[in-house]
């Protein structure tokens, strides 16, 4: 990860959980500004390693998301952001900015148990709309691995991309292998049989799914 981007990283963290410069510069044992001065001003370049891992703990996140190395073993994880875009279970949904808002740290080994790919092809976004429930409810936050696409299609829940809207749908490939049906898991919602997979832009597909009870 880019200094720049670990810098973003810390100072979005600060913001979202209304924390306070100088009580943070406090905690690692620096003068009041110094905090401040990384973010605003970049200086100094880079974080000192216990600087960086008392900050990760504090804001319980992993080191690489605050510039660490992604090093193999016990105490690392992937982050993966949690993108400002809803794709659509109903009607169809503009997709808003593609920035990421937070990030999620997760296990690599669970991760490679669900399949996931490559940690730097995830994503997470929000279902919007109910077409389909009961399998993804309306607020339902999915995670979509953006290297499984073309290449590896099957049946499976996918993240489409159709005319600049994002939705969410199952995808049932003819024994052709040419073509296939988009379906809703709702049935009050309709399907589409017969597309031409080459008319399909397929964003990645879900392998996870998380709710709130």
């Amino acid at each position: 990860m880019a200094e720049a981007e670990a810098r973003e990283a810390l100072e979005r963290l600060i913001e979202e959980r209304g924390e306070d410069y100088a009580a943070l510069s406090r905690l690692i044992g620096r003068n009041a500004a110094y905090v401040q001065q990384y973010i605003k001003r970049g200086t100094p370049k880079r974080l000192a390693e216990e600087d960086r891992r008392i900050l990760a703990r504090y804001f319980a996140v992993p080191e690489q998301l605050l510039g660490g190395s992604a090093e193999p073993g016990a105490g690392s994880h992937v982050a993966v952001p949690q993108l400002d875009v809803g794709a659509s279970a109903g009607p169809g949904a503009v997709p808003g900015e593609e920035r990421p808002q937070s990030h999620i740290a997760f296990d690599p080994k669970w991760l490679r148990r669900l399949g996931a790919g490559d940690g730097s092809q995830l994503s997470i976004i929000r279902v919007e709309g109910d077409s389909m429930a009961p399998t993804l409810a309306d607020g339902d936050e999915i995670l979509v691995d953006r290297g499984d696409t073309a290449a590896r299609l099957r049946d499976g829940i996918y993240v489409l991309r159709r005319e600049d809207v994002l939705m969410v749908k199952r995808l049932a490939l003819d024994p052709s292998g040419q073509r296939a049906t988009i379906r809703s898991d709702n049935e009050a919602y309709p399907s589409w049989p017969g597309c031409d997979l080459a008319s399909i832009d397929i964003v990645g597909r879900v392998v996870w799914c998380g709710r709130r009870l």
